[in-house]
C-alpha cells in the first residue's frame, strides 16, 4: 500500500497550479514510466515531458524508480514519491509578532483575549469544533486549541486530551466556565421551555457542527431522553459558530438553537438556561513559553472584567491548569 504525503513548500505548489505538470505526476502516481511513454500519452514531445519531469523531479515529488537496459537501449522509469498527495501549508502574515492559529470550538471569550494580546501575539482563529480542533493540534494544522467536550464519566476534556495526545505531554489551563441553553427570539413567541419542546412541529432549530462540543452534547441529550434526532426540524442550515446561529435567530430564519448565553446578550434574543460548561484551551506543554501572553492575560482583573461583560461567563477558575 503506497503513502500519501503532505506537500509542504510554497515552491511545491505552485509548481502544481501549472495543470501540465500535475498531470504528469498523476500519470507517475498511477504507475511508472518512461519520458517516451509521457509524450505519447500526453500526445507532446520528448523534449516538452523532459522540462517538465526534471522540475517535478527538483522538487522532490518525482524520482527514478528503476534503469531498464535493453541492448545499447537504456530506459528510466519515473514514479512519483507518493501515492498521492495533500496540500498542508499555512498561509500567515509577515508580522512582528509571532503568529499562532487558534482552532477548535468557538468561543466569544477568546476573541477578547485575541484583541487584548495583540501587542505580544497575533491571535487567528479557525472554528471547526472541540473535536476537529484537537484533530488539528494533532496534525500539525493550528498551534492552540480550545475545546469544552464532556466525556461519559462527567469529566471536560481531559480523556480526550490523553486519548490523542498519549505521546506527548500537553497543558489543559481553563478559560471559563459558560452557560449553555437555548437561544429563541425574544419575547420566545413559540414557547419554547426545553429539549422536549424542539421535537414540535413549526419549530425550526439551527444547529452545529458535527464534532462540536454543542453538538455532541446534543446528540446524547436526545439519546438520553428517547427523542429521534430526525424528529426535530432544521432550516437545512449547520452554523460552525455560536453567533451565526443567533443572528440567524434574530434574523427570522429560525426558532431556536443551542448556544451561548453571551451570544443571545450580543443579538438580544431570549435564553433558556441548561447547563454549565468548563471550557479549556491545550496546548503542548513545551510551547508554553510561546503562548504566556495568553496565559498570563488571563489572570489579570482586565480579562475578568471583560469576561463580566459577556452574560454567563465565569472566571473564577479563569488560568487554572487541569491536572492530566
Amino acid at each position: 500500500m503506497r503513502k500519501v504525503e503532505p506537500i509542504q513548500t510554497f515552491d511545491q505548489i505552485k509548481l502544481l497550479a501549472d495543470s501540465r505538470r500535475m498531470m504528469i505526476l498523476q500519470l507517475l502516481m498511477a504507475s511508472p514510466a518512461t519520458l517516451s511513454q509521457l509524450a505519447r500519452t500526453l500526445k507532446q514531445s520528448p523534449a516538452w515531458v523532459r522540462h517538465h519531469l526534471k522540475t517535478l523531479e527538483a522538487s522532490n515529488l518525482v524520482e527514478i524508480a528503476e534503469i531498464r537496459k535493453t541492448g545499447t537501449v537504456t530506459e528510466k522509469y519515473y514514479h512519483a514519491r507518493a501515492g498521492g498527495f495533500f496540500l498542508q501549508e499555512l498561509i500567515l502574515p509577515i508580522s512582528k509578532t509571532p503568529n499562532v492559529i487558534f482552532s477548535g470550538s468557538h468561543d466569544l471569550a477568546m476573541e477578547a483575549v485575541a484583541a487584548s494580546v495583540s501587542k505580544y501575539i497575533n491571535l487567528l482563529n479557525l472554528p471547526v469544533g472541540s473535536l476537529d480542533g484537537l484533530v488539528h493540534l494533532r496534525q500539525g494544522l493550528c498551534h492552540l486549541s480550545g475545546t469544552h467536550l464532556l466525556d461519559e464519566e462527567g469529566q471536560y476534556n481531559t480523556s480526550y486530551v490523553h486519548h490523542f495526545f498519549p505521546d506527548r505531554a500537553m497543558d489543559v489551563i481553563t478559560l471559563a466556565h459558560r452557560m449553555q441553553g437555548l437561544l429563541v427570539p425574544a419575547g420566545n413567541p413559540k414557547g419554547i421551555r426545553n429539549i422536549f419542546d424542539l421535537a414540535f412541529s413549526g419549530i425550526r432549530f439551527v444547529n452545529r457542527n458535527a464534532g462540536s462540543g454543542t453538538r455532541l452534547w446534543l446528540d446524547n441529550e436526545l439519546k438520553k431522553l428517547g427523542i429521534q434526532p430526525e424528529s426535530i426540524r432544521g432550516d437545512g442550515v449547520v452554523v460552525n459558530t455560536h453567533t451565526e446561529a443567533a443572528a440567524r435567530i434574530k434574523s427570522g430564519k429560525a426558532d431556536a438553537a443551542l448556544g451561548l448565553q453571551a451570544a443571545a446578550g450580543l443579538y438580544g434574543l431570549g435564553f433558556i438556561p441548561l447547563f454549565e460548561e468548563r471550557y479549556d484551551l491545550i496546548l503542548p506543554h513545551e510551547q508554553r513559553e510561546t503562548f504566556a501572553p495568553v496565559l498570563n492575560y488571563l489572570q489579570t482583573s482586565d480579562f475578568r472584567t471583560k469576561l463580566s461583560e459577556l452574560s454567563g461567563y465565569n472566571a473564577t477558575h479563569s488560568g487554572e491548569q487541569i491536572c492530566m
